[in-house]
């Protein structure tokens, strides 16, 4: 019992390691840019502009049921026209960026798990080493500067939408004042709120590049590996996204006390 957990403690520190290790490479390419512009175009089509949909979709039902949620319980002290407030700073500071992380990640964090995946099988990625290609440069970091720079815009959609959603449901179906409803929401949503969304989806956007482009390139021979690469690429990185959010919220909130 003691070797298993031993052995499942030194598998799970060895890959701690080498994500350490790809991290470090990645931190490097970047800052000299060796990355095709081409290919960041095309991430950024592909993690951004056609995660649209289902990210659309989260962030307006999520504000929807919100609202309803929360105004059954404001509406039992009287506290109605307050309903709102409570959805724009949900949505903004967690709501929002974690949903919407946490979509992207289900689609594209598996998409790049598989694609590289698949690329390591076939050899590909030893293909690129003998034409003098960096695998890092060539399928990492486009990877994941364009997931750093359309997370935030995905974010931002969802965030308006789901209070959008959440204002019609109020003042159409629940009946709140639209007037005081919408006052209130301004005056308990404040920029820091978004802003904390907006780094938080920066980060989260890192995560799932990293976690996604090490899982397909460490992934095992055979379509079997590649499945469970896949798998692992999404179950991570919805983890961490979790862990990581507890955390920011801590020193986001801690930093925001000082500097006020």
């Amino acid at each position: 019992m003691n070797f298993l957990a031993s052995t499942w403690v030194g598998c799970w520190l060895i890959g701690l390691g080498r994500l350490a290790v790809m991290t470090r490479d990645v931190v490097a390419s970047c800052l000299t840019f060796k990355a095709s512009r081409r290919d960041l175009l095309y991430q950024i089509y592909f993690i951004g502009i056609k995660s649209q949909a289902v990210v659309l979709i989260t962030g307006a039902f999520t504000g929807m049921v919100l609202t309803a949620q929360t105004y059954f319980q404001f509406h039992k002290v009287k506290m109605d026209t307050a309903t709102l407030a409570v959805v724009g700073v949900s949505m903004c500071d967690e709501l929002g960026p974690v949903l919407t992380a946490l979509m992207v990640a289900g689609r594209v964090g598996a998409a790049i798990a598989a694609e590289i995946g698949t690329m390591r099988v076939t050899e590909q990625i030893d293909a690129l080493r003998t034409l003098a290609t960096h695998p890092i440069d060539y399928l990492v970091v486009p990877r994941l500067l364009a997931s750093m720079l359309a997370l935030p815009l995905l974010t931002i959609e969802a965030i308006l939408l789901g209070i959008a959603a959440g204002y019609v449901v109020g003042t159409q179906l629940l009946g709140i004042d639209p007037a005081y409803l919408f006052y209130n929401m301004q005056k308990h949503v404040v920029d820091i709120d978004f802003v904390f969304g907006l780094v938080k989806s920066f980060v989260y956007g890192g995560i799932i590049a990293l976690i996604g482009c090490y899982k397909g390139m460490s992934c095992g021979m055979g379509a079997e590996g590649v499945g469970r690469a896949t798998t692992e690429a999404v179950v991570y990185s919805s983890i961490t996204i979790l862990i990581t959010n507890f955390f920011l919220t801590l020193v986001l909130n801690r930093l925001y006390q000082l500097m006020s």
